[in-house]
């Protein structure tokens, strides 16, 4: 490519496979602490649900950079020296959580009523019910909302960059710097981030087609 050699070329894709292990990272653990959420949210008590709520609207209303920043060098005071790709991965755990635990949520409360009630009258525990009758039925629901979050995942992953992360935006901006052509670099850079995410979300919408025909 004219006016960026193999090498530079090549430091930017390693960027963008910094960004995959970054989304898989957030994707990874949101799912592991946004299903104990849903659940939370949606089947237990009183406090646990003030608690769980709380945790969700404080996520939810404080910028991603910002938690990158908290999760950085909040780790860093307490006297813990951890790398960028931690302390945004745990950043990012924190946000997708909150988002796919309103998701989920709004998944399970979505089992009619009905199927509740067929699996309080086959006697099984409450254990039992979720993962037999009702977690099924909202995995169908639910995958096309998450597959559509993902997107968002990849491409909110870019402000990792603001801890010093490399990622696929610290790459094209190294180059840029080495370069000074910043329309041909972060031209690139758009289209490989549309790379990752158009079959994701060409992928959401198709799910959500074949389930309103279901």
């Amino acid at each position: 490519m004219e006016g960026i050699s193999i090498s530079q070329l090549g430091f930017i894709f390693k960027g963008a496979g910094w960004t995959l292990v970054l989304s898989a990272m957030g994707f990874a653990g949101g799912a592991l602490v946004g299903l104990p959420l849903a659940l939370a949210r949606t089947r237990g008590g009183a406090v646990l649900r003030a608690a769980t709520g709380a945790y969700v609207q404080l996520v939810q209303g404080i910028p991603l950079p910002v938690i990158m920043f908290l999760c950085y060098f909040g780790i860093s005071i307490a006297g813990f020296d951890v790398p960028s790709l931690v302390a945004a991965g745990i950043a990012m755990t924190a946000y997708s959580s909150a988002y796919l635990g309103e998701i989920w949520k709004g998944c399970i409360q979505a089992v009619s009523r009905t199927q509740w009630e067929a699996a309080e009258c086959l006697a099984l525990r409450p254990v039992q019910r979720l993962a037999y009758v009702i977690l099924p039925q909202a995995a169908r629901v639910a995958i096309a909302p998450t597959v559509g979050f993902l997107v968002q995942i990849v491409k909110n992953s870019s402000y990792a960059v603001v801890i010093g992360f490399f990622d696929l935006t610290y790459s094209s901006r190294v180059v840029n710097n080495s370069t000074f052509k910043p329309f041909l670099v972060f031209s690139l850079a758009a289209l490989i981030y549309f790379a990752i995410c158009y079959p994701l979300s060409s992928l959401s919408y198709r799910l959500e087609k074949r389930m309103a025909r279901r």
